[in-house]
């Protein structure tokens, strides 16, 4: 276990049942799993909004093989398990990482956050996919200044783009149908979409190349093969991206927005650093309760593996169900963990808040 020792640890940190490391599916599910076992969970991921990979890679493709439900896109999925977990009302902590994870004398937990917050639980469920995801920033000198205000590293909704000059800056499905979307007729349409790429070839799906390229035609996206070289600013905003293209020419591009969407890189981070089994960056666990090698850590997801381990987010519900009881057993020592069932458990009526009058 990481041994270091938090420079406020004197702070008396918060008390929870579990610490869920990650707010993918597999994730928020497993607050779901602990909720029905009578725990609390505070749940801690990098990126600034929950879902995940699921999220920030596939927000909008569908998802076939969720049962019981033909198709759903990742941003759906994502808002359907937000609500499925709002009975346990779980503290999240979005924007930020777990930098340390200490075991104390009497065998809790202490997890300190890289914005300091301050936890002491008796598990903690690593749900962190394959890692924690940073995105692959634009190396401008400056420009991480208007990070949040006119710099983007993911898609903000549509309508705050609205009439805005909006300069895109990547090669992936993602980049090609943000440009799409703001570039299609409608209320959220920007004034001026351009796309930014080193050269004009594309990583997207044929046909999302297709219909850019048939706007780019008829003047509705604009498009410049080149690399930032650095930027322009005006009364404390970010005015213009100073770009250099293949021949050396340098242009000025204004903008209003800024969105660079060139991909994330998946990072196990301090993980790797806690003492746990590791076979090729990802954490072993049994499948009983899919405990790691550190007695109270648990894992779920895409960061585990065993044999017969297969990458699927319904893998990883059931992986996160047993976790779940294993947890409990540690929560609630020497009381008997009853396997009850959502459809005739009054207790779980009451603790989902479906509880019939005869129930109360």
């Amino acid at each position: 276990m990481n041994a270091a020792v938090p420079a406020n640890a004197s702070a008396a940190p918060t008390e929870t049942d579990a610490v869920v490391i990650g707010a993918g599916p597999v994730g928020l599910f497993q607050v779901f799993e602990l909720g029905l076992l009578g725990m609390r969970a505070h749940v801690i991921d990098s990126l600034p909004f929950a879902g995940g990979q699921c999220v920030e890679l596939y927000a909008d493709k569908p998802i076939y093989d969720i049962p019981a439900i033909k198709v759903c896109t990742g941003r759906e999925l994502v808002a359907r398990l937000l609500a499925q977990i709002e009975p346990f009302a779980p503290s999240v902590h979005l924007g930020q990482q777990v930098d340390t994870v200490r075991r104390e004398t009497d065998g809790r937990f202490r997890i300190e956050t890289s914005a300091g917050v301050q936890l002491l639980a008796t598990t903690v469920m690593i749900a962190s996919g394959v890692g924690s995801f940073q995105p692959r920033r634009l190396k401008v000198d400056g420009l991480a200044a208007f990070e949040g205000s006119q710099l983007f590293y993911g898609v903000p909704e549509a309508a705050a783009l609205a009439g805005r000059r909006v300069l895109i800056v990547g090669d992936s499905d993602t980049a090609l149908e943000c440009a799409l979307g703001l570039a299609a007729p409608g209320p959220a349409r920007a004034a001026k979409v351009t796309l930014m790429h080193r050269r004009d070839e594309f990583k997207a799906a044929p046909r999302t190349i297709d219909a850019v390229r048939r706007l780019r035609a008829a003047g509705q996206i604009e498009f410049i093969a080149a690399q930032a070289s650095g930027l322009e600013t005006a009364q404390s905003r970010l005015a213009a991206l100073q770009v250099t293209t293949a021949d050396g020419t340098t242009r000025s591009l204004p903008l209003d927005t800024l969105l660079v969407l060139t991909g994330l890189s998946p990072k196990l981070g301090p993980i790797a650093d806690w003492g746990l089994a590791l076979e090729r960056k990802q954490l072993v666990v049994d499948t009983a309760k899919f405990e790691t090698s550190e007695p109270g850590i648990f894992a779920v997801g895409d960061v585990n593996t065993y044999a017969g381990k297969k990458k699927l987010i319904l893998c990883g519900f059931h992986e996160a169900t047993l976790a779940a009881f294993g947890a409990a057993a540690r929560v609630f020592p020497g009381k008997p963990i009853h396997l009850e069932y959502t459809t005739t458990s009054p207790r779980l009526h009451r603790a989902l808040g479906v509880a019939p009058p005869a129930e109360q």
